[in-house]
């Protein structure tokens, strides 16, 4: 290994963490570390999925004692309908996400603020759902496909159209076992009509109903805000960057965007370089305007701006604890309430963008697509005006930072695999995944897995993704990131390339020919749906069944609802789903049963769970090895 590859380790992120926890107590801050304190032990009936709140005859909790609710409904009931409200809630978020931005996209025009900037993928979106291109605009063509994509939504009959990109094996299954996802809001209203008071009291059909929710948000939602992401704002490509807190600067204007909804970052990232913005910065003495990303959002303009990441979820408080966040502005989701508190212990101005997110003791800004441009200008001026307030003795900005390789959609990844064709990992067919198949099939590379989630206090943050990646990598099995999960890998190092040095042999080869690092930095948590048409391509150009193919998905320290509906869509598309938080459902044996082994009747797939991150990668290898044998390769 090259002397000059370092890793930056679990031990050193929670030195980092503890310092600035120490910078938030001497300011009299509150972190969430704090709050746990005050939470734990946690509600035992919260934690097994067995108190029902949906009507106000109760709560009712399940206990020996009392075996039924009022109404008679059991724990399988009652378990089932939390769980089925978690995932609706889910794929709300994610499927709201993209509804606005076709609301956006519905109103393009050349002179912006919001463009068309991939023409070609609208063009390749336009011709699979029917639209005239021949002889029209581009704007014309992208209001129609937004229309269009916005139908998706509520219209009354028919399914979702993107599923038609889903291998035709798995739309059989989905149409054999009834949940071939229809109107998004449609199967959200359904689930929340199953569960409410008097309906559905059998598990198994609240189950179904949650794999057919989740199927409208991977096959639905969040693949169209994925997409309409690409249309407007640039399909992602690789860029090299950094990760961690040192990524901010002490003689520089720090503005953090926080969230998930690209149309904010994107505008405040140009704002940040505007000619007369930059001018106003100098000419107050400043060095420059230092632009980084939290949460998704860091992960979608680092990938198409190559522009700096501070951190995942539980860093968004360390950031401003290090005294020199001059402004945090936020969009959707993943947000903490008590972020507007712990701003006023520091100079940090905290801004809120969205309706969708009111937060009391922000500062709202509700930006709107005509004029946000000029908002956010406005913005970073305030920013640039509040870098005189900041206080010397609360200033701690940790030193940790690593250089990443971020930013590879499905199309990067086929890129890169023409590049490298006649050679051992890649075969003469191009334009496509056979150069993945023929390094599985030799056994160069075991597997691939799919690394999602977000980071949770409820276990050692980040301590799981981190030593399941680098066990993964030992072992010669890819592993492709997004959200939290990816930007674990980016502060530890592991998205470098030369974390080429720590994989088995057969993966470093495979590095080293594609010019690619180990871990695969696929973007958000919305784009987990990039990671569905991976595995879709994989096997149709390998010819077999998703549920066969060597490739499974893995959320060790998952926390929201938006993961939940994530993995069932995932289990759905026929991939096992490796977990290290239990879901709330443990006060069912009914519903473990189900979510185990009972959805592997339905779709092949299922979860297996194990809150012991050493024995959870020891289950994934043995799973893809399973999986090797069964094809006998």
């Amino acid at each position: 290994m090259p002397k000059a590859t370092h890793f930056t380790t679990i031990e050193q992120l929670e030195a980092d963490n503890t310092k600035l926890h120490e910078n938030g107590c001497s300011a009299c801050a509150e972190t969430y570390e704090d709050r746990l304190k005050t939470q734990t032990p946690h509600c035992k009936f919260g934690e097994d999925g067995i108190c029902c709140r949906n009507c106000s005859m109760g709560p009712c909790r399940i206990t020996p004692k009392g075996q039924r609710g009022i109404c008679g409904a059991d724990a399988h009931a009652i378990a089932g309908r939390n769980y089925l409200r978690a995932i609706a809630s889910g794929t709300s978020s994610h499927s709201d996400h993209a509804r606005e931005l076709l609301h956006i996209l519905r109103g393009t025009k050349p002179e912006g603020p919001y463009t068309v900037k991939d023409e070609v993928k609208l063009i390749e979106l336009a011709t699979e759902w029917g639209v005239a291109t021949e002889g029209r605009g581009i704007y014309d063509i992208a209001h129609e496909v937004a229309e269009l994509g916005l139908q998706e939504f509520g219209k009354a009959d028919g399914f979702q159209r993107l599923v038609s990109r889903a291998p035709q094996e798995r739309q059989d299954v989905w149409a054999k076992e009834g949940i071939m996802p229809r109107a998004i809001d449609r199967e959200v209203v359904t689930a929340m009509h199953m569960t409410h008071m008097g309906n559905t009291a059998d598990a198994e059909y609240l189950v179904r109903q949650g794999l057919r929710t989740g199927l409208s948000n991977g096959w639905g939602g969040s693949m169209l805000g994925t997409l309409v992401t690409d249309i407007m704002f640039g399909t992602p490509s690789v860029w090299t960057t950094e990760a961690n807190l040192g990524v901010l600067e002490k003689d520089m204007v720090n503005v953090v965007v926080h969230g998930h909804d690209p149309a904010f970052s994107e505008i405040l990232v140009d704002a940040c370089e505007d000619k007369s913005v930059v001018e106003y910065c100098r000419s107050k003495g400043i060095k420059g305007i230092n632009v980084v990303g939290l949460c998704c959002t860091a992960n979608e303009i680092a990938m198409r701006h190559g522009t700096r990441m501070a951190g995942n979820f539980l860093q968004q408080e360390n950031v401003i604890l290090t005294g020199v966040c001059d402004m945090m502005c936020v969009d959707i989701q993943c947000i903490f309430p008590a972020l507007a508190t712990l701003a006023d212990c520091f100079h940090t101005k905290f801004v809120t963008s969205s309706p969708i997110a009111r937060i009391p003791g922000a500062i709202h800004v509700e930006f709107h697509p005509d004029t946000a441009f000029e908002q956010a200008k406005e913005l970073v001026r305030s920013a640039i005006d509040n870098y005189a307030n900041r206080i010397e003795d609360k200033i701690f900005i940790p030193e940790a930072k690593q250089k990443a390789t971020v930013g590879y959609p499905t199309e990067q990844i086929i890129r890169h695999l023409d590049n490298v064709s006649n050679s051992h990992v890649a075969s003469e067919t191009l334009g496509g995944y056979r150069g993945v198949i023929d390094a599985v099939k030799s056994g160069v590379l075991r597997g691939a897995v799919a690394m999602v989630g977000c980071n949770n206090p409820r276990v050692r943050p980040d301590y799981s993704h981190h030593e399941i990646m680098r066990e993964l990598l030992k072992n010669d099995i890819l592993v492709v990131a997004s959200g939290c999960s990816a930007q674990v890998a980016a502060k530890a190092g592991l998205a470098n390339k030369d974390a080429k040095y720590i994989c088995g042999s057969g993966l470093r080869r495979v590095c080293e020919l594609l010019d690619i690092p180990p871990i695969l930095h696929m973007g958000a948590c919305v784009d987990i749906s990039r990671m569905l048409l991976l595995a879709a391509g994989i096997s149709e150009d390998w010819g077999i069944p998703m549920t066969q193919i060597p490739v499974v998905g893995c959320a060790p320290e998952w926390m929201s609802e938006k993961a939940v509906s994530i993995a069932n869509y995932v289990v759905s598309s026929g991939l096992d789903v490796y977990l290290g938080i239990e879901p709330q459902v443990k006060g069912s044996s009914q519903m473990m049963e189900l979510i185990t082994e009972g959805t592997k009747k339905i779709v092949g797939a299922g979860f297996v769970i194990n809150t012991d991150p050493h024995e959870l990668v020891k289950s994934i290898i043995d799973g893809i090895e399973a999986k090797r044998a069964f094809l006998g390769i």
